[in-house]
């Protein structure tokens, strides 16, 4: 009987032992885990994973809740962070539902602007909503740039009948791409996503290698260039400082009728600044719009070899980084000239380490761009800077977009087709205009985006987002008559940075400094980062 109750003893002795040995590894496991109740969760390391991205967070108390469900504005949230996209405090929400108050407020719109969500109508995305399993294919086919096709046939689920039509080739390609699948041979699509599920999808996404290093990876903006119009030099630094600008444009030279040919109107107090904030200055060179003065100077090769001699003069002298020419309306008898004496400016400002850009408007076969010479232009400057606005302007009988999609897409393919895309630069604008329709034509009134929200926000308006023009058109009425705006925001100007991102281009212009929003400059970063992938 001892030696029973000796036995028994250390039974119960190595029992109390590995037990607590067992207490001690549990206790462990939980404090090197982010959350408490992971550790039995499928997801466990996939949230960890997450976590240190900080794609993920819990919901309190070191809880992350894995079965509970997610709602479209989480999720969204989730993939924003995956991507490396910053929330975007919009000027005016996309939403009606939507408050620019509300936490998830920025992410939402950074999504919608990149076209990698879209709303449950036109004015509601209901955010509080759960999101189910088909809308989360759809998502993430579409964060990851994927074209599914139309084809969603062949689904090898027992519930492959419940799945949307809009939803089913996502799905698919979601499948293919090893993204998502179901479990006993269904899909489940309308069933509500939970976060440990959402964690699953989102980290599979980091394990593409491919995928993983282009998330990782610090995108270049190339040149970001900013013209200074209306603001002192003060005004000018302090706008700056809240943009992604790195290449000012200060108006400093003009042509001028007389015995100097060259004004000269340099404000000494930028170049230290820039400088020491690392930004570069390429001063402008204008011809204040006046064809016979241009005329004047560009046909007599003394007085061109006079203007150049005193411009490179004053490049060196205040150590400028390059020129950057803005002659309009130059006269189509100048094209010879106008391309000689680029190429002679080109030559000196090489000559002392400058770069030389030149503005020019899309070509579209008018008197108003018949002075250029695209090509030969782009082989003598370093730059060339197509300005794609103006595509209705002041004076235009005619309403419409500044700057609508596919007439800047245009333009940058025309121009690509004989200037290499090293060489491109696009620009882009801070103004739009507000039409006021009438019988007999059209009258506009130019307003910087500042000035845009203020107007819409003022009226009782309509706004419709046109697929076509990339852009949201607003209508309302005053006095009786009837006003459309084509709005410039960073959705439209993102749609339009991706494209010409994503096709090469050396870098962006704005036109001009001062006339933005401040959100503006994390939608074209967001932009920008999206179009490396």
């Amino acid at each position: 009987m001892k030696k029973y109750r000796r036995i028994l003893t250390a039974y119960m002795a190595l029992t109390l032992m590995f037990g607590a040995f067992g207490g001690f590894s549990e206790a462990a496991q939980s404090t090197t885990l982010p959350f408490d109740d992971i550790a039995n969760s499928f997801a466990k390391n996939e949230i960890v994973d997450l976590v240190k991205e900080g794609v993920v967070d819990g919901t309190g108390n070191r809880k992350f809740e894995p079965k509970k469900n997610v709602t479209r504005a989480e999720f969204v949230t989730m993939t924003d962070r995956l991507f490396k996209l910053a929330p975007v405090e919009a000027n005016m929400p996309s939403f009606s539902d939507v408050s620019a108050k509300s936490w998830y407020y920025g992410w939402v719109e950074a999504a919608i602007q990149l076209g990698v969500v879209e709303g449950k109508s036109k004015t509601q995305f209901m955010p509080a909503a759960r999101i189910t399993r088909q809308e989360v294919a759809v998502l993430i086919v579409r964060a990851m740039k994927v074209d599914p096709g139309n084809s969603g046939t062949g689904l090898p689920y027992k519930d492959a009948n419940k799945v949307a039509p809009w939803a089913a080739p996502y799905v698919l390609a979601a499948r293919t791409l090893g993204l998502m699948d179901g479990a006993d041979g269904k899909f489940r699509p309308m069933d509500d996503m939970t976060r440990e599920e959402a964690a699953a999808v989102l980290d599979r996404v980091l394990q593409d290698k491919v995928w993983s290093q282009a998330i990782h990876k610090t995108p270049n903006p190339g040149i970001q260039l900013g013209w200074q119009n209306g603001l002192t030099t003060s005004q000018f630094k302090e706008q700056i400082k809240g943009s992604s600008v790195n290449t000012l444009v200060p108006r400093w030279f003009f042509l001028e009728n007389n015995q100097a040919l060259l004004s000269n109107y340099t404000d000494s107090n930028l170049i230290p600044w820039a400088k020491q904030n690392n930004k570069k200055i390429w001063a402008m060179l204008g011809n204040h719009s006046d064809s016979a003065l241009t005329h004047q100077i560009l046909s007599d090769a003394t007085k061109r070899k006079s203007v150049i001699q005193k411009l490179t003069g004053y490049v060196n002298t205040y150590g400028l980084s390059g020129i950057n020419v803005d002659f309009e309306n130059v006269i189509p008898e100048d094209r010879l000239a106008l391309t000689a004496f680029i190429s002679e400016l080109g030559t000196n400002l090489r000559a002392v380490g400058a770069k030389l850009s030149i503005d020019v408007s899309p070509d579209l076969g008018t008197d108003w761009t018949e002075a250029f010479d695209y090509a030969a232009l782009g082989r003598y400057a370093d730059y060339v800077v197509l300005m794609g606005y103006d595509e209705h302007w002041a004076g235009d009988p005619v309403a419409g977009s500044v700057s609508s999609f596919p007439w800047v897409k245009s333009a940058v393919n025309r121009l690509l087709s004989v200037v290499p895309a090293s060489k491109t630069i696009l620009a882009l604008p801070f103004y739009t205009r507000d039409w006021m329709l009438q019988s007999g034509g059209a009258l506009s009134e130019e307003l910087t985006l500042i000035q845009q929200g203020q107007r819409i926000r003022s009226v009782a308006y309509n706004r419709t987002w046109d697929y076509s023009l990339g852009q949201y058109v607003v209508s309302y009425n005053r006095q009786g008559s009837q006003h459309r705006i084509w709005v410039e925001d960073g959705r439209s100007l993102g749609l339009k940075t991706m494209m010409a991102a994503q096709r090469g281009v050396a870098g962006f212009a704005y036109w001009y400094i001062g006339a933005e929003t401040l959100d503006i400059w994390t939608s074209l970063s967001n932009a920008i980062r999206y179009a490396s992938y």
